[in-house]
């Protein structure tokens, strides 16, 4: 028996725009504990619809985006701060034919370490010739050591996790801070969905019509939170805002049509969404081999 997977990634066209889905790998999560607004019954009752049980193999996933004149990803995955099982990005990113040193913007849905981990490996920048831009509220508070000496001990991982993944950057002066909603380059556009974290942020992605939002953690668990999407979730800064913005963003996608992308939908992640009663159905994009 091999027990090895093949790389992760899968591609598809948005236009002109090439997007090329990126796993960092998975991690069981204790998703009965960690889902709030609900019980743990009732999750694992959930799950069990879905041929699924707690803990789950929750998918950690980064999207890159050639436009033709840039090369941006967004997400970076966790590097080595989330555990063995998770830091697959860059493995991925160069099987699916591209080098680290090519990505020319990072952009940082929020600063959770599965997702900001793999701005380094060893200290170093893993994209040294990348500027990485993130919501300036994400920065204020995760960079603060204000902020790090008052969180709960077992919080402090992630705000030291944020400062060491961002620390290389900000001294080469390649930290770039928006605020709020704001076009980044031609075809990709900041938009604000602050709850999940103060400056929580997806990316609306637009090419020759067609349009993907790449959502980053509005969502964690597709097989609950679809279904029952006041469900939220113990990572969540703020789960009143978090929830408004999921079924904000749910409804304008299943009515606008438009490709969604998750960083924690089962991998590749991407699809669309058709309302049905109070909830939602998932559609996972077809596959198609680019041509």
């Amino acid at each position: 028996m091999a027990k090895t997977a093949a790389p992760g990634y899968y591609r598809m066209m948005l236009g002109d725009f090439e997007v090329t889905a990126l796993s960092d790998g998975t991690v069981a999560l204790p998703v009965n504990k960690l889902l709030t607004n609900t019980t743990p019954a009732k999750v694992d009752q959930t799950l069990a619809k879905s041929y699924l049980k707690s803990p789950l193999d929750t998918s950690v996933n980064g999207y890159l985006i050639n436009t033709g004149s840039k090369l941006v990803l967004v997400d970076t995955g966790a590097g080595s701060l989330f555990g063995p099982t998770l830091g697959k990005l860059l493995a991925s990113l160069k099987a699916s034919g591209y080098q680290p040193e090519q990505v020319d913007e990072i952009y940082l849905t929020h600063m959770h370490p599965d997702h900001l981990g793999g701005l380094t490996a060893d200290g170093k920048p893993a994209f040294p010739n990348a500027v990485v831009r993130a919501d300036k509220r994400d920065a204020d508070f995760w960079l603060s050591q204000a902020n790090l000496d008052k969180a709960p001990a077992d919080a402090k991982g992630s705000f030291q996790g944020a400062m060491a993944s961002l620390d290389p950057y900000v001294k080469a002066g390649k930290f770039q801070p928006f605020d709020g909603s704001t076009e980044l380059v031609p075809g990709i556009r900041a938009v604000s969905a602050h709850g999940h974290t103060p400056g929580h942020t997806v990316f609306a992605v637009e090419s020759k019509g067609q349009k993907l939002v790449l959502w980053g953690d509005l969502m964690h668990v597709a097989a609950v939170q679809f279904e029952q999407p006041e469900v939220t979730i113990q990572f969540d800064s703020d789960s009143k805002p978090a929830a408004a913005e999921r079924k904000k963003a749910y409804a304008d996608a299943a009515k606008g049509g438009y490709l969604v992308a998750g960083a924690h939908l089962p991998f590749p992640g991407m699809g669309h969404l058709r309302s049905e009663g109070k909830g939602y159905i998932w559609i996972p994009v077809n596959y198609m081999p680019l041509h």
